[in-house]
């Protein structure tokens, strides 16, 4: 073969292994903007227990996306991962978290086990993960009664509370009452006094601001999250909660720690 042919037979080998080389798949940055995932008021019963130095036990329900449907494991889900960012942020302190997700549940489904599933676990908080599979089944969206009921119940035992909204996912965003239960649960936070957690906005921004696309942070079925953003969703919350129970507030308005 004469020099120019093997020279040029070398580059073209070259070129067909370049292009026949795996695009590398790159992590997307967990962004979890300060504006969305803030909770507008403190924790006193956290803050209270912070400051006695003793353990904090956090108990959260919900339904599949609580449980961790779509995680590739029960590690994975984002009651898993909150604890491991919490115990990452205030390493002096334990935290325990409880994790009481069922799949498919609505809000009457939860209640109906809140004594056993969360008040038995004397919670100092209570993340309470509600409202998609309403509407995902067309049902009623004005349930505000039940949702003041679960938060009286929390609020006597003398827990903290903080609600999460309905994921931003291609299966709920397609049903028309989905803002209107968002609205609701945000509504309802503000009027009793508790905090809200606006899962809906983050992953709203992931999407319209970060430009990712759906598949990059929800599972195949177009509903439920992925390791990626249960990891991402736990690691905004867990900035939440440290920031509100660490926010300084007068000392009167912790929590009592006597039960």
């Amino acid at each position: 073969m004469r020099p120019g042919y093997a020279l040029r037979a070398t580059h073209i080998a070259a070129a067909l292994i370049v292009t026949a080389a795996p695009a590398i798949a790159q992590t997307p940055i967990c962004e979890t903007p300060a504006n969305i995932v803030r909770l507008n008021n403190t924790l006193p019963r956290v803050a209270a227990k912070l400051a006695a130095g003793q353990p904090i036990t956090i108990v959260a329900i919900g339904s599949s996306s609580t449980a961790g449907a779509g995680a590739s494991s029960p590690a994975n889900s984002y009651p898993s991962r909150l604890q491991v960012f919490l115990s990452e942020q205030l390493p002096r302190q334990k935290f325990n978290v409880v994790n009481r997700g069922v799949n498919g549940e609505e809000i009457k489904d939860m209640l109906a086990r809140f004594d056993s599933a969360v008040l038995s676990e004397k919670p100092d908080l209570v993340l309470w993960q509600l409202g998609t599979n309403s509407v995902l089944r067309d049902h009623p969206v004005d349930q505000g009664a039940a949702i003041r009921e679960g938060i009286n119940r929390i609020k006597q035992a003398g827990a903290d509370v903080v609600l999460i909204d309905p994921q931003y996912a291609p299966k709920v965003i397609a049903k028309v009452r989905c803002g209107d239960m968002v609205k609701l649960i945000g509504a309802t936070a503000k009027a009793e006094n508790v905090q809200l957690f606006q899962r809906y906005e983050l992953m709203r921004h992931w999407h319209d601001v970060g430009r990712m696309p759906f598949e990059s942070f929800v599972s195949a079925d177009g509903l439920h999250l992925n390791d990626w953003s249960y990891n991402c969703w736990a690691k905004g919350l867990a900035n939440a909660i440290a920031e509100a129970a660490t926010r300084p507030v007068l000392s009167a308005t912790a929590a009592p720690l006597a039960r």
